[in-house]
């Protein structure tokens, strides 16, 4: 059985718009798009040393009465390896500056509002009562009782889950010369699988002495030792009442009962009386439940679940859609199902006439709803952006919201639940921005052809000093994921490359989300094949368009970026003078059994190694076991912890570069896991990664 995908023709194209017509093949090819961005006042190029001038604005947060804005503002510390957090308020009307809060001289961590309009804050260990409007004093905070469960509507019940003991192990039958052995047994010793995760120590604890749970009803007030719901033997989760108070909707996961198969959460309520009802089984996974506010409706995400894919042979991960169900039994009903983009996990109205959710649409991300009684998905916030870190008040008449650009970090906006009166409300990075240029060009979104039609996007970093009549090298940066999207947001070392004579291209090839089914699952069974051709094709756009040397073109990428650097430098040996490969796979046969997502190998390489069509696949698709002749000079980064994409990947292409003679370094960061994480060492890779590219991409006259 094979289910299709949908096409993804009528949402690729502009992110302003939920359904993007096709573009003429001859303007796709010929046009690149010019974006607005801020000006900025002429100044010097950006420099290593910014790094740490760069603050993280978050966490925007609505008050009640959606008069003021909470935010945090971190800095990085380079004595500490740390940050220092500080928490901020502005008025929502942008008729005042922003005013940091802090209780004797002291900086607080934002914890969130009051019902009565009042700010809660942290000094450890104790929290404090602000009000907005004078942020320099507060009064403590009563004491919060801890949280326990989920109430009922009436405040009257709460329910939890609660583990199940396991029985005691018998003890082992060893003589003493035994147990001596055994103590002194140095090592790992484990018998069960999966058996390592990336950022945990190494060996996970056996999955299968997990503890299974119960859902247990308790009167609010405490006091009774409360009545078991169920007895599933499961792991119940994401707890929701239905708002007339009679029934609890949740999820579990019957792969809980074997470590072997795939993760794929069901729909199940219970009555407070106890009686159960499973809502699927059907082989998808369904996650973000909740009940519509009037107790009409049932909402879940519903994806395509691992094992049901692999049995079916679908060969494609299939859509995530929103659906809904009648909370009183009836056919579920897609509401997305014209709608060929990602579905997030969705949030209600108060009045429940409408769903919110966001998701990507191309290099933006934007807020979007529909109605729970049909019509087409409107799509709230427009442009060339994308929307993070979105809040919304109670009555859906605000919303609070970072906005990610490529020429200045994020900052704090707010606007009207339908996009309108949209005001940014921080200026957190004006006094860097006016000694800084971040670009003395803005970028362009670039929109060509790969070599079988496919319209790609892309996205253009010019030179610090751009001059038209000279050539500079190119350095293609290839995103993660492999389903994720480069797009607007502000990265420093994408602009720090930028601001030492390179041009920088993110393209978003084939397996990128944004751009619909089709394109997410464009390369299935073919890991770097479409995809590389779609950079290719991306390279010989812009050298064709613009001043790019072609004899200095780079790649880089971390994680999926640098699987597909990899393969690129090895399967185009003659069209990358260097390369950056950031935590990077080479051998899909090794990678298999090392890593923690074998999941990703049973289902775009079509089964594990032993299968024959599968290590056809894998032995084709690997950059090592193909790497004769390549010609990059490369760096591999890589964690020396990564269970993710393990290290080993990254030295067989090693020993592979070394063995030809081809300039070659291996970078290893002592106990890090697939993310490299840490201002030291962020700053030292960006360090070394554009003093390889200075070595080896940059002409000698610049």
């Amino acid at each position: 059985m094979t289910t299709p995908v949908r096409s993804a023709i009528s949402t690729r194209g502009f992110p302003g718009s939920a359904v993007r017509p096709a573009l003429p093949i001859a303007l796709i090819v010929a046009t690149a798009v010019l974006t607005p961005t801020a000006a900025h006042a002429q100044g010097r190029p950006l420099a290593i040393e910014d790094y740490y001038r760069v603050r993280d604005v978050g966490s925007p947060s609505l008050s009640p009465s959606t008069a003021w804005v909470a935010y945090t503002v971190s800095t990085a510390l380079e004595e500490y390896n740390g940050n220092a957090v500080s928490t901020w308020v502005v008025r929502a009307d942008g008729s005042a500056a922003p005013a940091p809060v802090v209780l004797e001289d002291q900086d607080v961590a934002l914890v969130g509002w009051e019902e009565d309009g009042r700010l809660r804050v942290r000094r450890d260990p104790d929290e404090w009562l602000v009000d907005p409007a004078r942020p320099t004093g507060g009064t403590p905070a009563p004491p919060r009782e801890p949280t326990q469960g989920v109430l009922d509507p009436t405040g009257t019940w709460r329910v939890l889950t609660v583990d199940t003991p396991r029985p005691p192990e018998p003890e082992p039958n060893w003589t003493d010369f035994e147990r001596r052995h055994e103590e002194r047994f140095e090592g790992a010793a484990f018998d069960w699988y999966p058996f390592r995760r990336d950022g945990q120590s190494f060996p996970l604890p056996d999955p299968g002495e997990r503890l299974s749970s119960e859902i247990v009803l308790m009167r609010a007030e405490g006091g009774e030792s409360g009545v078991v719901l169920t007895s599933l033997g499961l792991r119940p989760s994401g707890l929701r009442w239905r708002p007339d108070g009679g029934e609890i909707l949740f999820t579990a996961d019957e792969s809980f009962l074997d470590p072997l198969t795939y993760g794929r959460s069901d729909l199940f309520v219970v009555t407070t009386e106890g009686d159960l009802t499973r809502l699927t089984d059907d082989g998808y996974v369904h996650s973000g439940a909740n009940y519509s506010p009037d107790g009409r409706w049932i909402s879940y995400v519903r994806s395509f679940g691992t094992d049901m894919i692999i049995e079916q042979d679908l060969r494609h991960g299939g859509p995530r859609d929103l659906w809904i169900r009648p909370a009183d039994g009836g056919d579920p009903i897609n509401l997305t199902a014209d709608f060929d983009l990602d579905a997030a996990t969705p949030t209600w109205s108060p009045d429940s006439e409408y769903l919110y959710f966001e998701t990507g649409i191309g290099g933006a991300r934007h807020l979007f709803r529909v109605s729970p009684d049909g019509g087409p998905v409107e799509q709230i916030t427009q442009g060339f952006r994308r929307i993070q870190g979105l809040d919304i008040d109670p009555s859906f008449r605000r919303m609070a919201y970072l906005v990610g650009e490529f020429e200045r970090p994020p900052e704090v906006h707010v606007a009207d639940i339908d996009g309108r009166n949209e005001r940014r409300l921080t200026d957190v990075h004006a006094d860097f921005l006016a000694e800084v240029e971040v670009a003395s060009r803005p970028h362009e979104r670039i929109l060509y052809q790969s070599y079988d039609g496919t319209e790609i996007e892309g996205f253009l970093l010019f030179p610090h000093g751009y001059d038209p009549g000279r050539t500079y090298p190119l350095i293609v940066v290839n995103h993660g994921g492999p389903h994720a999207a480069s797009g607007y947001g502000f990265s420093f070392k994408n602009q720090l490359f930028a601001a030492n004579g390179y041009f920088v291209f993110l393209p978003n090839f084939r397996s990128s989300t944004g751009y619909g089914d089709d394109f997410k699952w464009g390369t299935w069974g073919g890991w770097g094949t479409n995809d590389g051709e779609d950079v290719m094709a991306g390279v010989d756009y812009l050298i064709e368009t613009y001043p790019i040397d072609p004899s200095r073109v780079g790649s880089t990428g971390h994680s999926y970026g640098g699987i597909l650097t990899n393969w690129l430098i090895t399967r185009y040996p003659d069209r990358f003078r260097a390369a950056v490969s950031g935590a990077g796979s080479s051998n899909w046969t090794s990678n298999y059994a090392l890593s923690d997502v074998a999941r990703t190998k049973e289902l775009e390489f079509l089964g594990p190694p032993w299968d024959p069509e599968a290590r056809e696949i894998m032995i084709r698709q690997s950059p090592y076991l193909n790497s004769g002749g390549v010609r990059a000079a490369t760096l591999f980064v890589h964690g020396s912890e990564d269970y993710r994409v393990p290290l080993e990947g990254a030295i067989q292409l090693y020993t592979s570069l070394k063995k030809q003679r081809v300039p070659t370094k291996l970078l290893i960061y002592e106990g890090m896991a697939h993310g490299i994480r840490g201002h030291w060492n962020n700053v030292h890779r960006m360090i070394n990664e554009l003093r390889w590219w200075d070595e080896w991409l940059k002409p000698p006259t610049m």
